[in-house]
Protein backbone atom coordinates (compact mmCIF):
# COMPACT_ATOMS: atom_id res chain seq x y z
CA UNK A 1 0.00 0.00 0.00
CA UNK A 2 1.44 3.35 -0.94
CA UNK A 3 1.78 6.14 1.64
CA UNK A 4 -0.73 9.01 1.43
CA UNK A 5 0.37 11.85 -0.76
CA UNK A 6 1.73 14.91 0.99
CA UNK A 7 0.15 18.24 0.14
CA UNK A 8 2.80 20.68 -1.04
CA UNK A 9 3.23 23.70 1.23
CA UNK A 10 3.90 27.21 -0.03
CA UNK A 11 7.57 28.14 -0.01
CA UNK A 12 8.83 29.17 3.43
CA UNK A 13 5.78 27.81 5.27
CA UNK A 14 5.19 24.55 7.12
CA UNK A 15 2.03 22.97 8.59
CA UNK A 16 0.38 25.33 11.15
CA UNK A 17 -1.21 23.96 14.33
CA UNK A 18 -2.05 27.33 15.82
CA UNK A 19 -5.73 27.02 14.71
CA UNK A 20 -6.37 23.99 16.94
CA UNK A 21 -5.99 25.66 20.36
CA UNK A 22 -7.87 28.69 19.08
CA UNK A 23 -10.78 26.46 18.04
CA UNK A 24 -10.77 24.77 21.44
CA UNK A 25 -10.85 28.17 23.14
CA UNK A 26 -13.80 29.31 21.04
CA UNK A 27 -15.72 26.11 21.81
CA UNK A 28 -14.97 26.39 25.52
CA UNK A 29 -16.16 30.00 25.66
CA UNK A 30 -19.35 29.18 23.72
CA UNK A 31 -20.11 26.22 25.97
CA UNK A 32 -19.59 28.30 29.11
CA UNK A 33 -21.86 31.05 27.74
CA UNK A 34 -24.61 28.51 27.03
CA UNK A 35 -24.41 27.11 30.57
CA UNK A 36 -24.49 30.60 32.09
CA UNK A 37 -27.45 31.62 29.90
CA UNK A 38 -29.46 28.59 30.97
CA UNK A 39 -28.62 29.20 34.63
CA UNK A 40 -29.76 32.83 34.34
CA UNK A 41 -33.03 31.74 32.76
CA UNK A 42 -33.70 29.33 35.63
CA UNK A 43 -32.86 32.05 38.17
CA UNK A 44 -35.17 34.54 36.46
CA UNK A 45 -38.05 32.07 36.46
CA UNK A 46 -37.60 31.56 40.22
CA UNK A 47 -37.76 35.32 40.77
CA UNK A 48 -40.92 36.79 42.41
CA UNK A 49 -41.07 39.18 39.43
CA UNK A 50 -41.75 36.28 37.08
CA UNK A 51 -43.91 35.96 35.01
CA UNK A 52 -43.20 39.25 33.32
CA UNK A 53 -45.84 41.78 32.18
CA UNK A 54 -48.77 40.51 30.15
CA UNK A 55 -49.34 40.89 26.43
CA UNK A 56 -51.14 43.94 25.17
CA UNK A 57 -53.86 41.48 24.15
CA UNK A 58 -53.64 38.08 25.89
CA UNK A 59 -53.17 35.30 23.38
CA UNK A 60 -53.37 31.74 24.62
CA UNK A 61 -51.77 30.38 21.49
CA UNK A 62 -48.16 30.72 22.64
CA UNK A 63 -48.63 29.83 26.30
CA UNK A 64 -48.96 32.45 29.02
CA UNK A 65 -45.34 32.54 30.22
CA UNK A 66 -43.74 32.46 26.77
CA UNK A 67 -46.12 35.13 25.46
CA UNK A 68 -45.43 37.44 28.38
CA UNK A 69 -41.68 37.07 27.93
CA UNK A 70 -41.95 37.80 24.20
CA UNK A 71 -44.06 40.91 24.77
CA UNK A 72 -41.72 42.16 27.50
CA UNK A 73 -38.64 41.70 25.34
CA UNK A 74 -40.29 43.48 22.42
CA UNK A 75 -41.29 46.43 24.60
CA UNK A 76 -37.69 46.84 25.77
CA UNK A 77 -36.48 47.11 22.17
CA UNK A 78 -38.76 49.89 21.01
CA UNK A 79 -40.02 53.21 22.26
CA UNK A 80 -43.59 52.77 23.49
CA UNK A 81 -44.56 55.97 21.69
CA UNK A 82 -43.79 54.27 18.36
CA UNK A 83 -46.13 51.94 16.47
CA UNK A 84 -45.78 48.25 17.14
CA UNK A 85 -44.59 46.15 14.18
CA UNK A 86 -46.92 44.45 11.77
CA UNK A 87 -50.39 45.19 10.42
CA UNK A 88 -52.14 43.68 13.43
CA UNK A 89 -49.98 45.03 16.27
CA UNK A 90 -48.14 41.75 16.62
CA UNK A 91 -51.29 39.62 16.84
CA UNK A 92 -51.39 36.29 15.03
CA UNK A 93 -52.65 36.37 11.47
CA UNK A 94 -56.14 34.97 10.84
CA UNK A 95 -56.31 31.26 10.12
CA UNK A 96 -58.20 29.58 7.28
CA UNK A 97 -59.59 26.28 8.61
CA UNK A 98 -61.70 23.57 7.03
CA UNK A 99 -64.87 22.27 8.66
CA UNK A 100 -63.84 18.61 8.93
CA UNK A 101 -66.70 17.33 11.05
CA UNK A 102 -70.11 18.51 12.20
CA UNK A 103 -71.94 16.63 14.96
CA UNK A 104 -75.15 17.22 16.85
CA UNK A 105 -74.08 16.79 20.48
CA UNK A 106 -77.42 17.77 22.08
CA UNK A 107 -80.79 19.14 21.09
CA UNK A 108 -80.11 22.35 19.18
CA UNK A 109 -76.31 22.12 19.68
CA UNK A 110 -73.79 21.34 16.94
CA UNK A 111 -70.09 20.72 17.45
CA UNK A 112 -67.69 21.74 14.70
CA UNK A 113 -64.20 20.32 14.28
CA UNK A 114 -62.03 22.77 12.34
CA UNK A 115 -58.81 21.43 10.80
CA UNK A 116 -55.64 23.21 9.74
CA UNK A 117 -51.86 23.04 9.92
CA UNK A 118 -49.48 24.68 12.39
CA UNK A 119 -52.28 25.75 14.69
CA UNK A 120 -51.44 27.83 17.78
CA UNK A 121 -51.84 25.85 20.98
CA UNK A 122 -54.35 26.89 23.63
CA UNK A 123 -55.27 26.40 27.27
CA UNK A 124 -58.63 25.70 28.97
CA UNK A 125 -60.90 28.75 28.92
CA UNK A 126 -59.73 29.99 25.50
CA UNK A 127 -62.04 30.98 22.67
CA UNK A 128 -61.88 31.65 18.95
CA UNK A 129 -63.19 34.57 16.91
CA UNK A 130 -65.19 32.82 14.18
CA UNK A 131 -65.70 34.86 11.00
CA UNK A 132 -68.92 33.60 9.43
CA UNK A 133 -69.61 33.60 5.64
CA UNK A 134 -71.63 36.82 6.00
CA UNK A 135 -68.63 38.55 7.63
CA UNK A 136 -70.23 38.47 11.07
CA UNK A 137 -67.75 37.73 13.86
CA UNK A 138 -68.70 35.68 16.91
CA UNK A 139 -66.69 34.26 19.80
CA UNK A 140 -67.04 30.61 20.81
CA UNK A 141 -65.24 28.67 23.52
CA UNK A 142 -62.87 25.88 22.56
CA UNK A 143 -64.14 22.64 24.04
CA UNK A 144 -61.88 19.96 22.54
CA UNK A 145 -58.49 18.71 23.69
CA UNK A 146 -55.61 21.23 23.56
CA UNK A 147 -53.35 18.45 22.28
CA UNK A 148 -55.52 18.16 19.14
CA UNK A 149 -54.12 21.46 17.86
CA UNK A 150 -50.58 20.06 17.82
CA UNK A 151 -51.09 16.75 16.00
CA UNK A 152 -48.36 16.05 13.46
CA UNK A 153 -50.87 14.89 10.86
CA UNK A 154 -52.90 18.12 11.09
CA UNK A 155 -54.25 20.04 14.04
CA UNK A 156 -57.85 20.81 14.89
CA UNK A 157 -60.04 22.97 17.10
CA UNK A 158 -63.49 21.97 18.37
CA UNK A 159 -66.28 24.35 19.36
CA UNK A 160 -69.99 23.90 20.05
CA UNK A 161 -72.84 26.30 19.24
CA UNK A 162 -76.43 26.26 20.47
CA UNK A 163 -79.09 27.67 18.15
CA UNK A 164 -80.66 30.79 19.67
CA UNK A 165 -84.01 31.45 18.05
CA UNK A 166 -84.21 35.09 19.18
CA UNK A 167 -80.48 35.86 18.88
CA UNK A 168 -78.82 38.20 16.40
CA UNK A 169 -78.18 35.60 13.77
CA UNK A 170 -74.71 34.26 14.55
CA UNK A 171 -75.84 30.89 15.86
CA UNK A 172 -78.40 30.48 13.10
CA UNK A 173 -75.74 31.11 10.46
CA UNK A 174 -73.49 28.50 12.08
CA UNK A 175 -76.34 25.97 12.08
CA UNK A 176 -77.67 26.71 8.61
CA UNK A 177 -74.68 27.88 6.58
CA UNK A 178 -71.60 26.00 7.84
CA UNK A 179 -71.18 22.51 6.47
CA UNK A 180 -68.44 19.89 6.21
CA UNK A 181 -65.82 20.87 3.65
CA UNK A 182 -66.35 24.62 3.93
CA UNK A 183 -63.47 26.95 4.79
CA UNK A 184 -63.84 29.53 7.54
CA UNK A 185 -61.61 32.24 8.95
CA UNK A 186 -60.79 32.25 12.65
CA UNK A 187 -58.74 34.55 14.86
CA UNK A 188 -57.03 33.59 18.07
CA UNK A 189 -57.14 31.60 20.24
CA UNK A 190 -57.44 34.14 23.04
CA UNK A 191 -58.02 33.44 26.70
CA UNK A 192 -59.98 35.71 29.04
CA UNK A 193 -61.06 32.84 31.29
CA UNK A 194 -57.84 30.98 32.19
CA UNK A 195 -57.75 28.15 34.72
CA UNK A 196 -55.64 29.40 37.60
CA UNK A 197 -53.55 27.03 39.71
CA UNK A 198 -55.47 25.96 42.81
CA UNK A 199 -55.59 23.07 45.27
CA UNK A 200 -59.27 22.33 44.47
CA UNK A 201 -61.97 23.41 42.02
CA UNK A 202 -65.74 23.74 42.04
CA UNK A 203 -67.14 24.04 38.51
CA UNK A 204 -70.71 25.23 37.88
CA UNK A 205 -72.05 25.05 34.33
CA UNK A 206 -75.44 25.87 32.88
CA UNK A 207 -76.37 24.46 29.46
CA UNK A 208 -73.92 25.48 26.73
CA UNK A 209 -71.79 27.00 29.52
CA UNK A 210 -70.18 23.57 29.75
CA UNK A 211 -68.02 24.38 26.71
CA UNK A 212 -65.25 26.34 28.48
CA UNK A 213 -65.67 24.27 31.66
CA UNK A 214 -65.15 20.84 30.06
CA UNK A 215 -61.44 21.35 29.16
CA UNK A 216 -60.88 22.63 32.70
CA UNK A 217 -62.39 19.47 34.19
CA UNK A 218 -60.21 17.35 31.90
CA UNK A 219 -57.08 19.23 32.99
CA UNK A 220 -57.90 19.02 36.70
CA UNK A 221 -58.52 15.29 36.30
CA UNK A 222 -55.26 14.78 34.40
CA UNK A 223 -53.27 16.69 37.02
CA UNK A 224 -54.90 14.93 39.96
CA UNK A 225 -56.40 18.09 41.41
CA UNK A 226 -59.69 17.50 43.33
CA UNK A 227 -62.71 18.84 41.46
CA UNK A 228 -66.49 18.87 41.63
CA UNK A 229 -68.96 19.87 38.96
CA UNK A 230 -72.57 20.99 39.16
CA UNK A 231 -74.01 20.73 35.64
CA UNK A 232 -77.55 22.02 35.07
CA UNK A 233 -79.74 22.21 32.00
CA UNK A 234 -83.32 22.29 30.81
CA UNK A 235 -83.27 18.54 30.13
CA UNK A 236 -80.69 15.80 29.77
CA UNK A 237 -81.23 15.78 26.02
CA UNK A 238 -80.34 19.47 25.83
CA UNK A 239 -77.07 19.15 27.77
CA UNK A 240 -74.02 18.80 25.48
CA UNK A 241 -71.14 16.47 26.38
CA UNK A 242 -73.11 14.96 29.26
CA UNK A 243 -71.86 11.43 28.59
CA UNK A 244 -68.21 12.50 28.62
CA UNK A 245 -68.66 14.45 31.85
CA UNK A 246 -70.28 11.43 33.50
CA UNK A 247 -67.39 9.22 32.40
CA UNK A 248 -64.87 11.67 33.83
CA UNK A 249 -66.73 11.61 37.13
CA UNK A 250 -66.82 7.83 37.31
CA UNK A 251 -69.83 6.92 35.22
CA UNK A 252 -73.44 6.27 36.00
CA UNK A 253 -73.71 3.82 38.91
CA UNK A 254 -70.02 4.15 39.65
CA UNK A 255 -70.47 6.49 42.60
CA UNK A 256 -69.26 9.50 40.67
CA UNK A 257 -72.60 10.98 39.55
CA UNK A 258 -75.52 12.28 41.56
CA UNK A 259 -78.89 13.11 40.02
CA UNK A 260 -81.09 15.89 41.31
CA UNK A 261 -80.67 19.18 43.11
CA UNK A 262 -78.26 18.02 45.79
CA UNK A 263 -74.64 18.97 46.24
CA UNK A 264 -71.68 17.16 44.66
CA UNK A 265 -70.27 16.40 48.06
CA UNK A 266 -68.71 13.55 49.95
CA UNK A 267 -70.55 10.33 49.24
CA UNK A 268 -72.37 11.87 46.29
CA UNK A 269 -69.45 11.71 43.86
CA UNK A 270 -67.83 14.56 42.03
CA UNK A 271 -70.64 15.37 39.62
CA UNK A 272 -74.20 16.53 40.20
CA UNK A 273 -76.44 16.57 37.11
CA UNK A 274 -79.61 18.66 37.38
CA UNK A 275 -82.12 18.34 34.53
CA UNK A 276 -84.70 20.98 35.41
CA UNK A 277 -87.60 19.15 33.72
CA UNK A 278 -87.01 16.23 36.10
CA UNK A 279 -85.14 17.60 39.11
CA UNK A 280 -86.12 21.25 39.45
CA UNK A 281 -83.55 23.96 39.99
CA UNK A 282 -80.00 23.28 41.20
CA UNK A 283 -79.17 23.87 44.86
CA UNK A 284 -76.38 26.40 44.40
CA UNK A 285 -76.13 27.23 48.10
CA UNK A 286 -75.50 23.58 48.96
CA UNK A 287 -72.88 23.22 46.23
CA UNK A 288 -70.98 26.27 47.47
CA UNK A 289 -71.30 25.22 51.12
CA UNK A 290 -69.65 21.89 50.31
CA UNK A 291 -66.71 23.44 48.43
CA UNK A 292 -63.29 23.15 50.12
CA UNK A 293 -62.05 26.39 51.74
CA UNK A 294 -60.01 28.60 49.40
CA UNK A 295 -61.15 26.62 46.35
CA UNK A 296 -61.47 28.25 42.93
CA UNK A 297 -65.08 28.43 41.71
CA UNK A 298 -65.48 28.55 37.91
CA UNK A 299 -68.96 29.35 36.61
CA UNK A 300 -70.32 29.74 33.09
CA UNK A 301 -73.93 29.81 31.98
CA UNK A 302 -76.98 32.08 31.83
CA UNK A 303 -76.66 35.38 33.63
CA UNK A 304 -79.22 34.53 36.37
CA UNK A 305 -77.14 31.47 37.27
CA UNK A 306 -73.91 33.44 37.56
CA UNK A 307 -75.58 36.27 39.48
CA UNK A 308 -77.01 33.76 41.96
CA UNK A 309 -73.58 32.16 42.47
CA UNK A 310 -71.99 35.56 43.04
CA UNK A 311 -74.69 36.51 45.56
CA UNK A 312 -74.28 33.24 47.48
CA UNK A 313 -70.48 33.20 47.48
CA UNK A 314 -70.02 35.23 50.71
CA UNK A 315 -72.08 32.63 52.60
CA UNK A 316 -69.82 29.79 51.46
CA UNK A 317 -66.55 28.53 52.96
CA UNK A 318 -63.69 30.93 53.64
CA UNK A 319 -61.61 32.23 50.78
CA UNK A 320 -63.60 31.02 47.76
CA UNK A 321 -62.48 32.79 44.56
CA UNK A 322 -65.08 33.17 41.79
CA UNK A 323 -64.24 33.25 38.07
CA UNK A 324 -67.00 33.67 35.48
CA UNK A 325 -67.42 33.75 31.71
CA UNK A 326 -70.49 35.67 30.56
CA UNK A 327 -72.55 35.16 27.42
CA UNK A 328 -73.32 38.88 27.30
CA UNK A 329 -72.50 42.06 29.26
CA UNK A 330 -73.91 42.14 32.77
CA UNK A 331 -77.58 43.03 32.48
CA UNK A 332 -77.62 42.17 28.76
CA UNK A 333 -80.49 40.42 27.09
CA UNK A 334 -78.52 37.98 25.02
CA UNK A 335 -79.68 34.38 25.11
CA UNK A 336 -77.85 32.01 27.41
CA UNK A 337 -76.76 29.58 24.77
CA UNK A 338 -74.25 31.48 22.66
CA UNK A 339 -71.02 32.96 23.88
CA UNK A 340 -70.75 36.67 23.07
CA UNK A 341 -73.78 36.59 20.74
CA UNK A 342 -74.23 40.29 19.98
CA UNK A 343 -72.23 41.63 17.04
CA UNK A 344 -73.87 44.15 14.76
CA UNK A 345 -73.14 47.83 15.21
CA UNK A 346 -75.93 49.69 16.99
CA UNK A 347 -76.83 53.34 16.99
CA UNK A 348 -77.57 53.22 20.70
CA UNK A 349 -74.46 51.53 22.15
CA UNK A 350 -73.00 52.81 25.40
CA UNK A 351 -72.18 56.37 24.36
CA UNK A 352 -73.92 58.90 26.63
CA UNK A 353 -75.51 61.83 24.84
CA UNK A 354 -73.46 64.35 26.85
CA UNK A 355 -70.16 63.16 25.37
CA UNK A 356 -68.28 65.62 23.17
CA UNK A 357 -66.45 65.19 19.90
CA UNK A 358 -62.69 64.49 19.83
CA UNK A 359 -59.99 63.52 17.37
CA UNK A 360 -58.18 60.21 16.96
CA UNK A 361 -54.85 60.12 15.15
CA UNK A 362 -54.09 56.83 13.40
CA UNK A 363 -50.30 56.73 13.62
CA UNK A 364 -49.54 53.99 11.08
CA UNK A 365 -52.31 54.97 8.65
CA UNK A 366 -51.33 58.64 8.81
CA UNK A 367 -54.92 59.88 9.13
CA UNK A 368 -56.88 61.79 11.75
CA UNK A 369 -60.53 60.95 12.37
CA UNK A 370 -63.10 63.07 14.18
CA UNK A 371 -65.30 61.07 16.56
CA UNK A 372 -68.61 62.96 16.91
CA UNK A 373 -70.53 63.18 20.17
CA UNK A 374 -72.80 60.18 20.53
CA UNK A 375 -70.68 58.03 18.18
CA UNK A 376 -68.25 55.30 19.24
CA UNK A 377 -64.61 55.32 18.15
CA UNK A 378 -65.27 52.01 16.43
CA UNK A 379 -68.09 53.38 14.29
CA UNK A 380 -66.16 56.55 13.40
CA UNK A 381 -63.05 54.62 12.34
CA UNK A 382 -65.03 52.13 10.26
CA UNK A 383 -67.02 54.87 8.51
CA UNK A 384 -64.16 57.31 7.88
CA UNK A 385 -60.93 55.31 7.59
CA UNK A 386 -60.86 51.56 8.27
CA UNK A 387 -64.03 49.83 7.04
CA UNK A 388 -62.59 46.35 7.69
CA UNK A 389 -61.59 46.99 11.30
CA UNK A 390 -62.40 43.88 13.37
CA UNK A 391 -65.14 44.00 15.99
CA UNK A 392 -67.82 41.75 17.41
CA UNK A 393 -69.86 42.51 20.53
CA UNK A 394 -69.80 46.36 20.55
CA UNK A 395 -70.56 46.05 24.24
CA UNK A 396 -67.07 46.13 25.77
CA UNK A 397 -66.63 42.55 26.86
CA UNK A 398 -65.37 40.33 24.03
CA UNK A 399 -62.02 42.07 23.37
CA UNK A 400 -62.06 41.81 19.57
CA UNK A 401 -61.66 45.55 19.03
CA UNK A 402 -58.87 46.10 21.58
CA UNK A 403 -56.34 48.61 20.24
CA UNK A 404 -53.05 49.97 21.51
CA UNK A 405 -52.95 53.59 22.72
CA UNK A 406 -49.77 55.54 21.93
CA UNK A 407 -50.86 58.84 23.49
CA UNK A 408 -53.85 60.45 25.18
CA UNK A 409 -56.07 59.89 28.21
CA UNK A 410 -58.75 57.20 27.98
CA UNK A 411 -62.11 57.02 29.70
CA UNK A 412 -62.52 53.26 29.98
CA UNK A 413 -66.10 51.96 29.84
CA UNK A 414 -65.52 48.27 29.23
CA UNK A 415 -66.07 45.31 31.52
CA UNK A 416 -63.02 43.34 30.42
CA UNK A 417 -59.57 44.93 30.50
CA UNK A 418 -57.32 44.61 33.53
CA UNK A 419 -55.70 47.67 35.12
CA UNK A 420 -52.41 46.74 33.46
CA UNK A 421 -54.04 46.46 30.03
CA UNK A 422 -55.78 49.79 30.49
CA UNK A 423 -52.43 51.52 30.82
CA UNK A 424 -51.78 51.24 27.08
CA UNK A 425 -54.91 49.94 25.34
CA UNK A 426 -58.68 50.41 25.07
CA UNK A 427 -61.76 48.78 23.59
CA UNK A 428 -62.82 51.20 20.86
CA UNK A 429 -66.42 49.99 20.81
CA UNK A 430 -67.23 51.67 24.14
CA UNK A 431 -64.26 53.65 25.50
CA UNK A 432 -63.23 57.10 24.33
CA UNK A 433 -60.94 60.04 25.10
CA UNK A 434 -61.45 61.98 28.30
CA UNK A 435 -63.24 65.27 27.80
CA UNK A 436 -61.03 67.90 26.17
CA UNK A 437 -58.37 65.43 24.97
CA UNK A 438 -57.65 63.28 21.93
CA UNK A 439 -56.07 59.90 21.29
CA UNK A 440 -53.25 58.47 19.18
CA UNK A 441 -53.81 54.83 18.26
CA UNK A 442 -51.47 52.24 16.79
CA UNK A 443 -53.53 51.86 13.62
Amino acid sequence: MSAPARVPQPPGRGPSLTGVPRLRTVLAVAGTALVVRRALRRRIRRSPLWPLPTLEQPISGRGRVAARATAWAASRERDLTQPAPGPEQGRPAPLRLRVAERTEVAEGVVALRLEGERLPDWEPGAHLDLVLPSGTVRQYSLCGEPADALRADGGSYTLAVRLIEDGRGGSREVHEALGVGMTVEVRGPRNRFPLEDCHAYLFIAGGIGITPILPMVRQAEAEGVPWRLLYAGRSRASMPFLEEVEKLAGGEGGGGVRRGGGTPGVGAGRLTVVAEDEDGRPDLAAALADAPPHAAVYCCGPEPLMNAVADLLPDGPEGLALYTERFAPAGGATGAGEVHESGELHESGKVPAEDVAFEVELRRTGRTVTVPAGTSVLRALREQALPDLAYSCEEGFCGTCQQRVLAGEVEHRDELLTDAEREDSLLICVSRAKRGTGLVLDL
